[in-house]
């Protein structure tokens, strides 16, 4: 009889769940899923307030996006999908204003009555023209908005969120925010859009709900019974620095905190108000309840959200990749490149910003190509990309 094969999952959110899920569907095996939290779900979990009743969004608001039609069957598969449109607003001292960057911003903004060419055409000329090529994220934005619309909706927001000034940061940050000539306040432009009925933590509970997974909750990876040898194959979904006990250095994250409160009725009639001041000390306020406009709640759940340095006791949200981080990156890229029998993917374990879209269609695709490459007795692939 052929001995079923063991695999251990490192990380119970979308990535490591995924893998197990498509493991234990497509080969004989046993699949351990141990994570160091006492949910699964990671930064995506949700749970009902006890008090209010509303579906609170524990690590910050997660509104689902992507054109990958296969990604979007795939979360519907495990829990029914609502269409949601997240339309946020910026509180600013010269208003409230839609974002992104739309038409309408710039009329209210401007007070104007621009049609969308006469829109395009003036923001040519309050565009800094002495910027070539863009160095970095201030250069980008004077260049494509001009100094009013950048100081007003970007230079106090990315200060606070990424604890830096904008002249540090790479022009790319500022090229993946759109700036739209029509009166479209979508904040995403993807075909495929919503939040799960019963929360993120219900999907991952259907994709881990298999009788090949087991999961182990309260679990740090160091503390579970990982030998080599024990098992086939380790995936890792942890922060890479972390798997080798930050054995070169601590890659640079930011990290947020929430102060949470109740109140009653409506408190700021959205879901999402981003607050660019930089003389306020948060970033954005969530209130969950317009997260599940089909649901109705007297009372309300209203987080405010500061950004903050990752400590050694944080949890780790957004990689900075700063030029020392890559640097930093690429050592451990090279420790892991040396072992055979660990994999490593998803946010932390590759040290990217990644949508769960983006999570999600890598794990399915890393999987497969393990799975292939397992069958044929081939080389497992140890990282799911290339990009350092």
């Amino acid at each position: 009889m052929t001995k079923s094969r063991k695999y251990l999952v490192v990380g119970a959110g979308f990535s490591g769940a995924v893998v197990a899920r498509q493991l234990a569907e497509r080969l004989s095996a046993e699949i351990l899923v141990v994570d160091a939290r006492d949910h699964i779900a990671g930064n995506c979990h949700t749970s009902r307030d006890a008090s209010t009743d509303v579906m609170v969004h524990h690590y910050g608001p997660h509104i689902f996006n992507t054109n990958n039609k296969t990604v979007w069957e795939y979360v519907n598969r495990f829990g029914k999908m609502h269409p949601f449109i997240n339309r946020v607003k910026a509180v600013t001292p010269r208003g409230v204003f839609p974002l992104p960057i739309n038409l309408f911003t710039i009329n209210l903004f401007f007070q104007k009555a621009f049609r969308p060419d006469e829109a395009q055409e003036f923001l040519a000329t309050v565009g800094d023209p002495s910027i070539e090529e863009p160095k970095n994220f201030e250069e980008q934005a004077l260049k494509m908005l001009g100094r009013d619309l950048y100081e007003t909706f970007f230079y106090g927001y990315t200060k606070k969120q990424w604890g830096t000034d904008p002249r540090e940061l790479p022009a790319a940050v500022l090229k993946r925010l759109p700036v739209r000539f029509n009166y479209d306040d979508n904040y995403y432009d993807k075909e495929f859009q919503g939040i799960p009925e019963n929360g993120y933590t219900d999907i991952v509970r259907g994709i881990l709900d298999h009788p090949s997974i087991e999961v182990r909750l309260n679990t740090a990876f160091h503390s579970a019974e990982w030998q080599r040898g024990e098992y086939d194959h380790c995936f890792y979904t942890g922060p890479i620095d972390a798997f080798f006990h930050y054995s070169k250095g601590r890659l640079g994250y930011r990290t947020m905190q929430f102060e949470r409160f109740e109140a009653e009725g409506d408190y700021q009639g959205t879901a999402v108000l981003n607050y660019p001041d930089p003389s306020i000390p948060w970033t954005r306020v969530h209130e969950h309840k317009h997260f599940t406009p089909w649901e109705k709640h007297e009372r309300t759940i209203v987080v405010r959200e500061y950004s903050k340095e990752t400590g050694p006791e944080d949890t780790p949200y957004y990689p900075k990749r700063l030029a020392a981080d890559k640097e930093l990156l690429k050592k451990y890229r090279d420790l892991a490149s040396a072992l055979t029998d660990v994999s490593f993917l998803g946010r932390l374990a590759t040290y990217r910003y990644m949508d769960m879209e983006t999570v999600i269609g890598e794990a399915l695709d890393f999987s497969e190509k393990f799975i292939v490459a397992s069958l044929a007795n081939q080389a497992i692939p140890v990282f799911p990309n290339e990009e350092p």
